[in-house]
C-alpha cells in the first residue's frame, strides 16, 4: 500500500544517504600513497584527490549560494572560465589533509543548511537552465552527482590496487577471493571474444 511522504522524512532519507556516500568518497583515499590519490587514471586526468576536492566545490556552492548562507573560505566563481577544471586535481602544493578538512568543512556547512531549512525552502542556482529550485531539488542532484563520483572512484580504486567497496567478510563467505574474480574476469573476457567473433562472422 502506497502512502503520503512527508517533507521531514523526505529531507531525513535523502540526506542520510548523502552522508553515506560522503565516507565512501573518503573511504577511496585509505591507504593509498600520495602519488597514487593523485594520478590521473583516465585520457582526461580523473583522479581520486580531485573527485574529493571537486565535490567540495560542489557542497559549498550548492547549499551555500544557492540558498544564500555562503561557505566561509573562497570558491572560484561558477562564471569564472579560467579556474573551470581547476578543482578536479590537486596540485603538489596542496596536501591530502588540506583537501579533505576542506570538503568535510564543507559537507558541515551543507548540512547546517540542510537542517535548518524546510525541504521545500526556496533557492537560486544561476548556472541552471531553470535556476528556480528547492532545497528537495538540490539535496537530489548532490546525491546524484556523489553517487555518480563515488562510481568513478571504484573503478579508480579497483585499478590501482584491487580494493573495491564491498563487504569483505561476505565476499570471503562465498568464495570470492582474488583467484576467483580472475577466473570470472577470464569468463568475462571469452564472452566478449566470442561475442565479438560471432558478430563478425555474421556481416562477413
Amino acid at each position: 500500500m502506497l502512502v503520503a511522504v512527508n517533507g521531514d522524512f523526505a529531507k531525513e532519507y535523502l540526506h542520510s544517504d548523502l552522508r553515506d556516500i560522503r565516507q565512501t568518497m573518503l573511504r577511496k583515499l585509505d591507504g593509498l600513497s600520495e602519488y597514487a590519490v593523485r594520478r590521473p587514471l583516465t585520457s582526461t586526468g580523473t583522479n581520486l584527490l580531485g573527485l574529493v576536492k571537486h565535490l567540495t566545490v560542489a557542497e559549498a556552492r550548492y547549499f551555500g549560494e544557492v540558498f544564500g548562507r555562503p561557505f566561509p573560505e573562497p570558491v572560484p566563481r561558477w562564471d569564472d572560465l579560467e579556474q573551470r577544471g581547476t578543482d578536479l586535481w590537486a596540485t603538489e602544493h596542496e596536501t591530502r589533509e588540506e583537501i579533505t578538512n576542506r570538503y568535510q568543512r564543507a559537507c558541515a556547512h551543507s548540512d547546517a543548511t540542510i537542517a535548518a531549512l524546510a525541504i521545500d525552502s526556496p533557492g537560486y542556482v544561476p548556472w541552471w537552465p531553470r535556476p528556480d529550485v528547492l532545497l528537495f531539488n538540490v539535496l537530489v542532484h548532490l546525491l546524484t552527482e556523489t553517487s555518480r563520483h563515488a562510481g568513478h572512484a571504484d573503478i579508480l580504486r579497483e585499478q590501482l590496487d584491487g580494493v573495491v567497496e564491498m563487504d569483505a567478510e561476505a565476499m570471503a563467505k562465498r568464495g570470492q577471493d582474488a583467484a576467483f574474480w580472475e577466473a570470472r574476469r577470464a569468463e568475462i573476457e571469452r564472452a566478449a571474444k566470442a561475442a565479438d567473433q560471432a558478430t563478425a562472422g555474421k556481416s562477413a
